[in-house]
């Protein structure tokens, strides 16, 4: 059930990566990186229907984490760009070719070789929260480092700066999800006294912000691989981190399973820079400002 919910909430967030990215390229760059973004968008009925996938994608992945762990999630999550790169080759009929046959069977692959030499089990969750606030700070630091810093750079690496801030904050995002449902089983007083849920909701919203603006100002595929990369990774390291997700160490394991990280990276990459990935160019005079100034 674990692999059945992880991969449908990746089928539903590829899809709506895509339909997001398609309305925000029409947004008003003078709503880059600000809430107001979110209310421009929230006008066009195809970002709406993308986020509604996404909402819903990220609800199959709750469920997903509440009965396994983050490190066995998260990889299967990172498909989502599959569902993406399925969903752009029926809308721009481009053939996959070996590019994409490969990067399709590097990803695919190197989630089986991670899962398979990991087997990522649950342990004893970490109770120091010197180790949890650690562990999230540097997520987060890093994650607004690299937001600061995309303002420094040109457009196409901004996009991807942000896409790998945003998916940080995701990973964290995952992490705190499967927290809250541990702390729901103890009643709804103790979660809503609790700072996690709240920690959710503000990751989320800053998230969608930073993502938005990177599928505002590049081609869909200078960003959702950096996304897609970057969030199973920090799941991954939260899991790890304080979570009490466990793996296997001995060294075969961890060479294998090191091989498997390379390469779904590598196969996000190139399923990422496909040509049937959506190229995101809006001409000229689609560009325009929806709210009144």
């Amino acid at each position: 059930m674990v692999f059945a919910f992880a991969v449908s909430a990746a089928c539903f967030l590829g899809v709506g990566f895509v339909l997001q990215q398609d309305a925000a390229q029409r947004a008003p760059m003078s709503d880059f990186l600000s809430l107001r973004l979110l209310l421009d968008l929230a006008r066009m009925p195809r970002w709406l229907a993308g986020i509604a996938l996404m909402v819903c994608g990220m609800a199959l992945g709750a469920i997903a984490l509440g009965r396994g762990e983050v490190s066995l999630v998260e990889p299967l999550l990172a498909t989502n760009l599959l569902f993406a790169m399925a969903f752009s080759r029926w809308r721009t009929r481009a053939p996959l070719g070996l590019t994409g046959w490969g990067g399709l069977w590097l990803l695919a692959g190197g989630v089986a070789a991670f899962i398979v030499a990991g087997r990522p089990h649950g342990g004893r969750t970490v109770t120091d929260p010197l180790r949890h606030w650690l562990v999230v700070g540097v997520m987060v630091g890093g994650a607004l480092l690299l937001a600061a810093l995309s303002k420094r750079v040109r457009m196409s690496t901004e996009a991807a700066l942000l896409a790998v801030a945003a998916g940080l904050l995701y990973g964290v995002q995952d992490a705190l999800t499967r927290v809250c449902g541990g702390l729901l089983g103890q009643g709804w007083t103790v979660l809503a006294t609790s700072w996690q849920p709240y920690a959710v909701a503000a990751l989320g919203v800053t998230a969608l912000v930073l993502v938005q603006s990177a599928f505002e100002t590049a081609p869909l595929r200078m960003s959702l691989p950096a996304l897609t990369a970057a969030q199973p990774l920090a799941g991954i390291a939260c899991g790890v981190g304080f979570m009490g997700d466990q793996l296997r160490t001995t060294p075969g394991a961890l060479a294998a399973q090191a091989a498997g990280v390379v390469a779904i990276v590598l196969g996000i990459v190139l399923i990422g820079r496909h040509p049937a990935m959506p190229s995101g160019t809006a001409a000229p005079g689609q560009v325009r400002d929806l709210q009144p100034h």
